[in-house]
This record gives C-alpha cells, structure tokens and sequence, in this order.
C-alpha cells in the first residue's frame, strides 16, 4: 500500500458561485469522494481540507455578532470550522465505504500546527480568506478592519497572516492511526496556528496555507505521495497572458527556478508549488496537481501537473 496525502481545495467543498447551503456542501463532498474512491481503498490515506471560504464566513458572522457576543480570534474560528468540515468529511466517507462493502475506519483529528510567534506575515498578511468582494465594497470593509488584496483569480478578497508551518503537534498521533490503516482527515485549513511559550501551547491569530501544512505532515511522515487538488486541471506558466503554458510534468528543478522567477503568485498557486518542492526535496516521490473531475485520468498520467524529481 502506498503512503498517500490528498490535500483537498476548498473549491472540493464548495463551488464557485454557490451559497454553501448544506445540501450543496453534501453534494459537492460525495462528488469529490466518488472520484477519490478507487485511491482511499487501496492506500494508507490522510485526507487533508481547505477552509478558506468557510473561515471567511465564520469571521463575517463573528464580526455581525460583536454586539450581542464576545468575538473570537481567528485560531478559534479556524477551529471551528476545521471541527464541522471534518464532520461532515468523515460521516460521508464512512457512508460511502460501508455502500462499497470497504471495512475501513475513519477518523477525523483537530489538529494544531507550530509557528513561530515573530514569523514575518504576521506583519505582512497574504492569506486570502472569505468570499470575492466588488471593486466598490473595498473602502467599506478596510473601515472595519480588514486589510484586502485582490485575488489573482478574480476580484478581491481579505486578507490575514499566514505563517509558516514548523510542525505537526499531532503528528504521532496521526502516524499511529495510519500504520493501523485507519484513514486520518487532518490539518483541516492548515491547522490551527500555535506557538510555544516555555512548555505551554498558546494559540495565534492566522490561517495556515492548507498546502504547506499537509506538506509538513506528509514529509515528516515519510509520505511516497502528495495530491492537491485545487480548481484548475494543470499548473500554468505565464498565466492569462498570451504566451500562457499548461505544464503537465514538470521536474522539481524548474518548479523551483519558476517558484524564483515570480511565475507563481504567493496567494494563489505559490505555496502549492513551494509545498511540492519541500515536499520532493524531503524525500516524497510526487507531487499531483489538479481539479477533482480529473484525479482519475491524472492518476493515468493523461491529465494535471505531475511534479517528480
């Protein structure tokens, strides 16, 4: 059995466009596993989950509420949220393995991950969280407090710290579980972002890439494989210009000179392609990137980005 992470894109949860009622979120998680389905049977798994939407929602909610309840910082959201994704996650998985006669168990981990307290975005927030915001809503929402950046993908969005990734506290936890071929759902959102003081764990505002900490985890697990699947079917070089280039292999060499070369943008596809390369160069064997409705052809090797050393 191979060692496999599959890191899934927000967008795996809920599509471009839509309200995020919860019928639309079971919809879109049993679409998503439908196609994850002949990897999770036959491998050891950890199921990692973006939460970039969800979070940004939890924080309007927050900020809606202050005057009727004390607010939350954001590690405390981010919590949140990673605790009724997983839910959802593991009930449906469990679901559908017990329709497909699969005697696997699942289990889903609150997981927090180590940063240093004087990591610099902490000073210079890149993280985008939330929904798409219009050219003419931006004054409205840096009156309140947020700082907003726009979004190479579309529009503009908010933005807060992201800071590294140092480690898994978790970690043995989840390896434990793995080696017993129970299917880990980990790291949701990128984990909840803690720092030590002395001996205790004290919890930080920020919002952890999703893709650098499943990294973290993969590589310190000794991990063969690493899937992220985002909203797009290949990484791109030059892109939505003219001379735009799908790239379907690409060698961790040149992932590493595109990465300098500003190719890929530090809100976007950036830490996918900084946590391929970390990944690969802490002894990982592959990296794939692409969409959901094509995991099986990259699988083949006919779709996606395929990233090798």
């Amino acid at each position: 059995m191979r060692k496999i992470l599959v890191a899934l894109g927000g967008n795996a949860i809920l599509k471009k466009g839509e309200k995020g009622t919860y019928n639309h979120l079971i919809k879109n998680i049993k679409g998503t596993y439908k196609q994850l389905l002949p990897l999770i049977k036959k491998n050891k798994i950890i199921i990692t989950f973006g939460n970039g939407p969800q979070a940004g929602i939890l924080a309007i909610q927050n900020e809606l509420a202050k005057n009727k309840f004390s607010q939350m910082p954001l590690d405390v959201i981010g919590a949140e949220s990673q605790g009724w994704i997983g839910y959802l996650l593991e009930k449906e998985l469990i679901n559908l393995l017990k329709q497909n006669k699969i005697k696997r168990e699942v289990v889903t981990i609150l997981t927090q991950v180590l940063v240093d307290q004087k990591d610099k975005a902490f000073r210079n927030p890149t993280k985008f969280i939330g929904p798409f915001y219009k050219k003419n809503e931006i004054s409205k929402l840096k009156k309140q407090g947020y700082k907003i950046k726009e979004d190479p993908r579309e529009g503009y969005r908010r933005v807060v710290p992201s800071p590294k990734p140092l480690d898994i506290i978790e970690k043995d936890t989840i390896k434990r579980l793995v080696e017993k071929g129970i299917i880990v759902i980990a790291c949701g959102g990128g984990g909840i972002p803690v720092y030590k003081n002395k001996d205790n764990l004290i919890g930080i505002e920020g919002v952890i890439d999703k893709d650098l900490a499943s990294q973290c985890l993969a590589s310190s697990l000794k991990f063969d494989e690493f899937i992220i699947i985002t909203d797009i079917n290949k990484v791109a070089i030059n892109y939505k210009k003219p001379n735009q280039t799908f790239l379907s292999k690409l060698k961790l060499k040149d992932s590493k000179k595109y990465l300098l070369e500003k190719e890929f943008p530090p809100g976007s596809m950036g830490p996918k392609i900084q946590a391929s390369n970390n990944f690969l160069s802490r002894g990982g064997k592959k990296v794939v990137i692409t969409n959901i409705k094509n995991i099986k052809k990259t699988l083949e090797s006919k779709e996606g980005t395929i990233i090798t050393k």
